[in-house]
């Protein structure tokens, strides 16, 4: 009987850290490049301590809604520039990065994207992982997110 109300105590406790957690706080800072603007609301990155989480990044053409021309190949290489637009607004570079997720609406266009890929993170690339998904927003063909390390 005794172990129930503290294990009640204990799930109570955790919820109000957690609620705390989520809210806005002076280590949580919004990074978005000068004129940019989203499909929705969300912030292109977010730093907290010395980590860099970018949102991901399609192929858009800057200023537009109108994805890169070309294939995924070339909706791969705006979308790694888009990173890279990111990344300089955070003070950071390409190779500041540790971890990026790729997001694919067709995994036969694996090699195509990994091509261009390896260009970007050319020395000692980031960790990664490559997903195949159902659909990308505006029906682009690859997304990509990233984390980044924040130099001290």
């Amino acid at each position: 009987m005794r172990i129930l109300p503290r294990f009640i105590i204990a799930v109570f406790a955790c919820a109000g850290v957690s609620a705390c957690a989520t809210a806005t706080s002076p280590g949580r800072d919004v990074i978005a490049p000068a004129g940019s603007s989203s499909l929705a609301p969300y912030s292109p990155a977010i730093r907290t301590g010395d980590l860099v989480f970018l949102s991901g990044q399609v192929g858009l053409r800057p200023g537009t809604r109108e994805l890169a021309t070309g294939g995924v190949s070339a909706e791969t290489e705006q979308a790694l520039e888009n990173v890279r637009t990111v990344l300089t607004a955070a003070g950071l570079s390409p190779a500041d990065v540790v971890k990026c997720t790729v997001f694919l609406a067709d995994m036969r266009d694996y090699e195509a994207m990994n091509a261009v890929y390896g260009r970007f993170f050319a020395s000692a690339p980031p960790a990664r992982s490559a997903v195949g998904v159902n659909g990308l927003p505006l029906g682009a063909r690859v997304e990509i997110e990233c984390i980044a390390r924040a130099r001290a």
